[in-house]
């Protein structure tokens, strides 16, 4: 039995490897154009404003003035009144219409058209001068009274408002209520429970999750839409600021103060219906999104992470 005998020569070396792709990025020259020329514009419009003829000192001098802290107060007492009032409706109305009595369903759809067909403008001064057919308000017992003292400026913003807002509120609550599979209904059912209690305990809960978004955004179109009625003397956040402008010689700049309230208001009530959404989307998806102060607070700590390993490798 012989050995082989094994050739001296160099070990034998691993086969090299693929090179390393070196990715360029694509250069989208039309966002650094469209960047500038964005900028350049509103760069522009802030040049056009500060020449023009505006007393732009005159907004600070007067943005936590009585009056206009007044206004606000009453605004936002409006806005939550009249969303109740609109809540509530849309909630009754939305049931009538899906009942299967064509009494009840047909008086829901004739409100939500004739509501939803008419401007709330219009509404807010038919409200108002309704006195030249019901000349008295007469409750019985309990409240008697001529139309003209009875339908104040308040009870008119708050009528025109709130039941304008039950017509859209009807819509919302009716797409929320037949989101929810059928079997629902018919499982509670057969364990037992009624018609209401099904509608209180398993239908609109899991409705809540289609409700809440849109109402959230009819939140912030009804304090914008208090507005309106300063037409009937309601003396909101804007009739505040006109009637400041009259007196002080500036009713201009009192319109750039109220729509610097309105923005800042409807930035807050934006806010909490970001976070109200949130809390209902709890069941829908297995992780929440990330709200802005945790995307700020991992870009920071991004940010130390990369400071630090730079630093390190330096």
């Amino acid at each position: 039995m012989t050995d082989i005998d094994k050739k001296d020569g160099p070990a034998d070396t691993p086969p090299a490897g693929p090179e390393a792709i070196k990715a360029i990025p694509v250069r989208h020259y039309g966002r650094y154009v469209s960047a500038v020329l964005a900028i350049a514009i509103l760069a522009a419009i802030v040049y056009a404003f500060s020449q023009g003829k505006i007393n732009w000192g005159a907004i600070p001098d007067y943005f936590f003035d009585d009056r206009i802290l007044d206004g606000v107060g009453k605004t936002l007492l409006l806005t939550v009144l009249s969303m109740a009032i609109g809540i509530v409706g849309g909630v009754l109305l939305a049931v009538m219409r899906l009942s299967k009595n064509p009494v009840t369903s047909s008086i829901a759809w004739f409100y939500i058209w004739f509501f939803r067909g008419t401007p709330v403008l219009v509404q807010l001064i038919v409200w108002f001068n309704l006195g030249l057919v019901f000349e008295y308000i007469n409750l019985g017992p309990f409240y008697k009274n001529e139309w003209s003292d009875f339908m104040t400026p308040f009870l008119t913003a708050l009528l025109g408002l709130g039941l304008n807002e039950a017509a859209y509120m009807a819509e919302i609550c009716r797409a929320g209520l037949l989101a929810v599979d059928e079997g629902q209904t018919e499982a509670s059912h057969a364990l037992g429970m009624s018609h209401v209690k099904t509608l209180r305990r398993i239908v609109i809960p899991q409705a809540m999750r289609v409700i809440v978004p849109p109402t959230g955004n009819e939140v912030i179109n009804m304090l914008k839409t208090t507005s309106l009625v300063s037409v009937v003397q309601y003396p909101e956040l804007l009739r505040a600021a006109q009637d400041i402008g009259q007196t002080s010689g500036a009713p201009a700049e009192m319109l750039f103060l109220a729509a610097a309230w309105y923005l800042l208001l409807t930035s807050v009530f934006s806010i909490g219906q970001y976070y109200l959404e949130r809390y209902y989307a709890r069941g829908s998806s297995r992780s929440l999104p990330a709200t802005p102060f945790q995307k700020i607070k991992a870009n920071l700590l991004s940010l130390s992470n990369r400071s630090s390993s730079t630093g390190g490798t330096a």
